[in-house]
């Protein structure tokens, strides 16, 4: 099957599944920064699959107030900040956020070619499950993270 053909018949499988959001960062003069809503997929690890797309997720985040301004980390601020952002973009507190996901080309990945996590090796759809993990079929992949999403879902 073809990578296409795998992630059609996922996301067809994830219908009625919980979604997460999906944000973009703004800023403006007058809102300041903040991370507002450009749609939801379902978070299936390093893929985020929509109706329509695949997306290589990258910053996730809840967001939620800074609370406590005192940070021993300024890792730690700087998180409590992006949460912030979201919220004020106006996602609910505690909602799952994916900020700088990006689109993947999987016309390429059909063609032969890779596009994010995902690759065409030895003619099978193959995904990098992990920035320092090796490739495993997509197909299995996809099989096992829409059984977990759709158990939790239960």
């Amino acid at each position: 099957m073809t990578a296409s053909a795998l992630l059609t018949q996922a996301a067809h499988d994830l219908v009625g599944a919980p979604q997460e959001g999906l944000g973009e960062e703004r800023e403006s003069r007058w809102r300041g920064r903040r991370i507002v809503r450009v749609g939801a997929a379902w978070h299936l690890g390093v893929l985020l699959l929509t109706e329509t797309h695949a997306l290589a997720t990258a910053e996730v985040l809840r967001a939620a107030d800074p609370g406590r301004r005192g940070y021993t980390a300024e890792s730690a601020r700087e998180r409590a900040v992006r949460r912030e952002e979201a919220l004020r973009g106006g996602f609910d507190e505690g909602e799952v956020v994916h900020v700088g996901w990006s689109i993947i080309d999987v016309d390429a990945v059909d063609a032969g070619g890779s596009s994010g996590p995902l690759a065409l090796i030895d003619g099978v759809p193959m995904v990098r499950w992990s920035a320092a993990g090796g490739y495993m079929p997509l197909e299995a992949y996809l099989r096992e993270r829409v059984e977990l999403l759709r158990g939790s879902a239960g």
